[in-house]
């Protein structure tokens, strides 16, 4: 059943105004590549090897997956999407796109280029938020130790090294704050998500008092996914403090199933988008509720959802502008939805990941992979580019 919503998300021409036709025709391009299911199982492991192996194809990356998905290899490099985005009302949300570091030096590397968002944006209100990855920061061994066996029992070179961890996240989240931005901590697989929740849950008591600046990321593609919502808001509620959702389906899901299966487990995600849908809209009803005390960012590309929110928002009588509701999509995805929606006076923003051409595979593929693993998400990102382009007679 669709949900009521006072916004047009039909409108092409507003989702796609700050994009020339050429630019759309290579969009079109590149989601055709990617409604090819076997293009991208074989795609990934093929760049890799071709990286490694230093044969000369970054500028094919740069000019067709990367353009489209990032904002640039390096901040400065952002300016001209963040421009693009603002023309349409739309917020940025700077996402410096490494990931699984092994090293303290890469960790402490990696802090230093978030710290280096948050000072050169503080005085930038078109940038509200700032993100950060744990595997960015941590060891995911070291991660995945901590979710299962906990922190305390942990020998003194772990302890020692989860305390460097905890400084880092505490560093930027100080920073943040103080610099009056709001900051996310995405979520990640689930069995390392323990840990990240262990930390986010202290940044999120010391720091979301009077309203929420730091916001956790909760999967509900998980079937525990609405009771940790669920839990969350009871805990802020009895601790007196607000938390902070960005509400998202999740990325893994691929991962997951394979994990569950090789190690004989019962797979932690749902198993069906039917059931992820029905817990993500039950979730936004927890958050969007006058009890709730909460904030929430719906990080989601489902039209659905996104209209219910609209809708939610509108019983419970909250402002289009309100500092508490944000929606969220990523940069290349789902234009029809965040510039309608800024368009019709929401806090609408764009995830800009960025990062050396290399070091952000790993989201590059996982943005392929979703497109092909969500059902007919390239062919609806196709339908509209094609609509669009209709509409300007271009094909």
């Amino acid at each position: 059943m669709t949900k009521k919503t006072n916004v047009d998300f039909k409108n092409t021409e507003i989702a796609f105004k700050h994009l020339s036709t050429s630019e759309l025709l290579k969009a079109w391009t590149l989601f055709r590549a990617i409604n090819i299911r076997p293009l991208v199982s074989v795609g990934p492991p093929i760049i890799s090897w071709a990286l490694k192996a230093r044969l000369p194809v970054k500028c094919l990356l740069r000019t067709t997956v990367f353009r489209h998905f990032c904002g640039g290899e390096t901040l400065e490099e952002c300016g001209k999407t963040m421009d693009q985005l603002h023309k349409g009302g739309v917020y940025s949300i700077l996402d410096y796109g490494v990931e699984g570091e092994k090293t303290e030096a890469g960790f402490d590397a990696a802090r230093d280029e978030v710290l280096r968002v948050v000072e050169a944006t503080k005085a930038n209100p078109l940038v509200p938020f700032c993100v950060f990855k744990l595997t960015a920061l941590a060891r995911f061994e070291l991660l995945e130790t901590v979710s299962k066996d906990g922190a305390d029992g942990l020998d003194s070179d772990l302890a020692a090294e989860w305390a460097r961890v905890k400084s880092r996240v505490e560093g930027i989240c100080h920073a943040a704050v103080s610099a009056g931005k709001l900051v996310m901590i995405d979520a990640e697989e689930t069995w390392i998500q323990k840990a990240i929740d262990q930390l986010s849950l202290s940044v999120m008591r010391k720091h979301n008092t009077q309203s929420a600046k730091i916001y956790t990321t909760i999967q509900m593609y998980r079937k525990d996914g609405l009771a940790n919502v669920e839990a969350l808001l009871n805990l802020g509620r009895k601790e007196k403090w607000h938390p902070g959702i960005k509400l998202v389906r999740g990325a893994y899901m691929e991962k997951e199933r394979a994990r569950a299966k090789d190690k004989g487990y019962q797979s932690p995600i749902h198993d069906s988008k039917e059931a992820t849908d029905k817990a993500y809209d039950s979730a936004l009803k927890l958050i969007l509720a006058k009890e709730s005390g909460a904030s929430l960012c719906a990080g989601t590309h489902n039209f659905e959802s996104t209209a219910f929110v609209t809708s939610l928002m509108e019983t419970h009588k909250i402002a289009k502008n309100s500092s508490t509701v944000w929606f969220a999509q990523l940069l290349g995805m789902s234009d029809d939805l965040t510039f309608n929606a800024a368009n019709a006076g929401y806090n609408a923003a764009k995830y800009v990941p960025y990062g050396p051409i290399a070091a952000v595979l790993p989201y590059l593929f996982r943005r392929a992979e979703e497109n092909t693993s969500i059902a007919g998400q390239s062919s609806r990102e196709l339908s509209l580019i094609e609509r669009e382009l209709l509409r300007r007679k271009s094909i």
